[in-house]
């Protein structure tokens, strides 16, 4: 869960987990998985969002979808792997649909990089509340003042997070 490929198939499920659960993501993900085939960008731009939204993807996810296939088949993110943080941000910020937490998302589960902080994550704010005692759960400027003192290794404290919010909840 907290590493995956690069490449098309993953920055697309990260934009179907933008703002709803995982669950929901991951049920949605399957249902294009099923429906699109081959599971490639020029299939995704051939199907098109009308072929996408009859499958459940809202209207602007549906869009976002085509929109991250077509940075696939034009290149645009190619090097993206040996850009440093800040221009491999900027680089993904460059697709409609997607934004800072998906690109931040995309930055430390795709790419790996070490000191990514996935700013406006709920989750993240939810367990911090919980560990720190901070009722209610801080901001997300709070929550990016404390992530500053885990520099340079803010990605590792978000998996921490991650896994204490999901063990948490069972």
């Amino acid at each position: 869960m907290w590493g995956r490929r690069p490449g098309f198939s993953t920055l697309l499920r990260i934009v179907l987990e933008q703002q709803v659960s995982l669950v929901s993501a991951r049920s949605m993900f399957a249902r294009l998985k099923s429906n699109v085939e081959p599971f490639t960008p020029e299939a995704f731009i051939e199907s098109g969002e009308a072929y996408l939204r009859s499958l459940g993807v809202t209207r602007q996810k549906a869009h976002y979808c085509v929109q991250v296939a077509h940075a696939f088949t034009e290149g645009h993110l190619n090097g993206i792997v040996r850009m440093n943080d800040e221009d491999a941000h900027t680089t993904l910020l460059s697709i409609k649909g997607v934004g800072v937490w998906t690109a931040n998302i995309y930055l430390l589960m795709a790419l790996r990089r070490p000191d990514i902080w996935p700013e406006g994550d709920v989750a993240l704010a939810t367990a911090v509340g919980k560990l720190r005692k901070i009722d209610p759960r801080p901001s997300f400027l709070q929550l990016a003042e404390i992530a500053e003192s885990w520099r340079p290794y803010r990605s590792v404290a978000a998996r921490m997070l991650w896994q204490y919010y999901l063990a948490e909840r069972k």
